[in-house]
C-alpha cells in the first residue's frame, strides 16, 4: 500500500484547489491499474498564516507502488499548482506503508498540526526518519501539510464526508451557474445528515465558492448516500468530475481544553474551549463588531469577540451580562478569543436598581452619600439598591456562528455530542 500526502497547490487570488489535484491523482492511479482505498481532506490549524485559503491538506490511500504513484502526483501537480503565487508553496509526501503502519510520531504529527505551528525542518526531518519520499516547489512549505495528511488516518477518531462536485476547468474564473431554489430544497430535504450546506437566515448558498477555483460546490455531512442524493438533485451547469473524501471537517478537532484561573495564559494561534465568567458588558464597535470582556477563576479578563461576518450570532452576545457563566470555544490573537460557539451555564438573572416606593410607586432619589433612598413624597427610605427579576433573551444551552461564518473544522451543533441543550443555526 502507499499513502500520498499534498498541500498548498492552490492560491487566494488565481484559484486552484488542492482538493481538485487530488482527484485527479485518484482517477490517474485507477487508469493505471490500482485501487484507491479512499480520499483524506484534512483541515489544519486555521491560525496558520501561511495558510492560501481553508488550509486543507489532502491524502489517498492506494495499492498503486509508490515509485509509480509519485509520478502521478509530481506529473499532476506541477502544470496545476499556482506557483507564480508568492503565497503558494506545494509539497508532496508519499508514504511506502499501510496507513494503519505510519508511524506513530507522525501520526501525532498529524494531530498537533490542527492545533500547533510546526517547523518545515521538523517535518522534513520525522519524514526522513520514517523513510518517506518528499519533493518541495517554491520552498516546499506544503510538505508540513502533506506529512499531517499521511499521518492523519490514524490521528483523529471522528470523521464526516464531503462531495464535491467540480466545473469544466476552463470555466474556472466565470460565474458559477447553480440554481439555489433546487439547492435549497435538497438542502432542506438532507438535513440534519448534511449540514452547512445552506445559510437559511442570510440566503446564502454556503457551499458554493466564490473564489475562482474548480469546485462547482462542496456538501457535507454525515452520510455519504445523502450527500450523493443532495447531488443528484441540483440543477447546476455541466460537473466535469465528482470526488467524495472523509474529513475532519466539522468536528471540533481544533479546539483544546483549556482548564486555566487567568485568560491571559491563553496563546495566540490556538483555539480553546474553556470557562469563562462574563466581566463586563457587551460593546458594539466601529464596523458592527461586538466585544464582552470574560475572566477565568481569577485574573484579568480578555476581550471575547463576535466580528461583523458572523452575523446574527453578534445578537447572542449582545444579550449575555456581567455575571453569566458560560464555555466559550474559538481562536486567540493578539489577545482577543474569536467566538466561535458558546454555551451559557448559568445566567445573571438579576440587577440592582433603585427602589421604587411602596406607597406611591415613584422611583426613589438619593439621600446622600451612603444614606441610601427616600421618597421626598412619602417621606419612605431604603438603605441601598434592591436586586430585581430580569427577562433573558437567552436560555441555557450552546449557542454557535451562523453557517455562513462557520470554519470548516468548527462541529455544527446540530452534529450532536454537547453537554448542554443547543440552538443551531440553519
Amino acid at each position: 500500500m502507499t499513502v500520498i500526502g499534498v498541500d498548498d497547490t492552490d492560491s487566494r487570488r488565481r484559484g486552484m484547489c488542492t482538493t481538485y489535484l487530488a482527484a485527479r491523482i485518484a482517477e490517474r492511479i485507477a487508469a493505471a491499474g490500482g485501487h484507491v482505498d479512499e480520499r483524506l481532506l484534512i483541515r489544519l490549524n486555521p491560525a496558520v498564516e501561511r495558510k492560501t485559503r481553508g488550509n486543507a491538506a489532502l491524502a489517498i490511500h492506494t495499492d498503486l507502488d509508490a515509485d509509480r504513484a509519485a509520478d502521478i502526483a509530481r506529473d499532476e501537480l506541477e502544470p496545476l499548482a499556482e506557483t507564480d503565487d508568492p503565497r503558494t508553496s506545494p509539497g508532496l509526501v508519499v508514504a511506502d506503508c499501510e496507513a494503519d503502519e505510519v508511524p506513530d510520531a507522525v501520526r501525532q504529527f498529524a494531530r498537533d498540526a490542527v492545533r500547533e505551528m510546526h517547523d518545515l525542518d521538523d517535518a522534513l526531518a520525522l519524514a526522513d526518519d520514517a523513510g518517506f519520499h518528499t519533493e518541495g516547489w517554491a520552498g516546499g512549505h506544503g510538505r508540513i501539510g502533506a506529512l499531517a495528511a499521511v499521518g492523519a488516518a490514524g490521528a483523529f477518531s471522528e470523521w464526516t464526508y464531503e462531495l464535491i462536485a467540480y466545473r469544466e476547468f476552463e470555466r474556472c474564473g466565470t460565474p458559477r451557474e447553480v440554481d439555489e431554489e433546487t439547492l435549497f430544497a435538497a438542502a432542506d430535504d438532507a438535513y440534519p445528515d448534511a449540514w452547512d450546506t445552506v445559510d437559511r437566515g442570510e440566503g446564502e448558498a454556503v457551499c458554493v465558492p466564490s473564489a475562482p477555483g474548480p469546485i462547482l460546490y462542496g456538501l457535507r455531512g454525515d452520510d455519504p448516500d445523502a450527500l450523493r442524493g443532495m447531488a443528484a438533485r441540483i440543477d447546476s451547469e455541466p460537473v466535469e468530475r465528482t470526488a467524495l473524501f472523509r474529513t475532519n471537517q466539522g468536528t471540533d478537532a481544533h479546539l483544546r481544553d483549556a482548564a486555566v484561573d487567568d485568560l491571559a495564559d491563553l496563546e495566540d494561534g490556538r483555539a480553546y474551549r474553556v470557562d469563562c465568567v462574563v466581566a463586563g458588558e457587551p460593546e458594539t464597535r466601529e464596523g458592527g463588531h461586538v466585544f464582552v470582556p470574560i475572566r477565568g477563576e481569577s485574573g484579568d479578563s480578555i476581550a471575547a469577540a463576535a466580528f461583523e461576518p458572523t452575523k446574527r450570532f453578534r445578537d447572542r452576545v449582545r444579550a449575555l451580562r456581567p455575571g453569566d457563566e458560560l464555555t466559550v470555544c474559538g481562536e486567540v490573537s493578539a489577545g482577543t478569543l474569536k467566538l466561535e460557539k458558546f454555551a451559557v451555564r448559568a445566567l445573571n438573572r438579576t440587577e440592582l436598581t433603585t427602589p421604587i416606593c411602596p406607597d406611591c410607586g415613584n422611583t426613589m432619589e438619593s439621600a446622600g452619600r451612603d444614606q441610601g433612598y427616600r421618597c421626598r413624597d412619602c417621606g419612605t427610605s431604603a438603605p441601598g439598591r434592591v436586586e430585581v427579576a430580569v427577562d433573558r433573551e437567552l436560555e441555557r444551552g450552546w449557542y454557535e456562528v451562523p453557517p455562513c461564518a462557520r470554519r470548516h473544522v468548527a462541529k455544527p451543533l446540530v452534529r450532536g455530542g454537547f453537554d448542554a441543550p443547543t440552538h443551531p443555526e440553519r
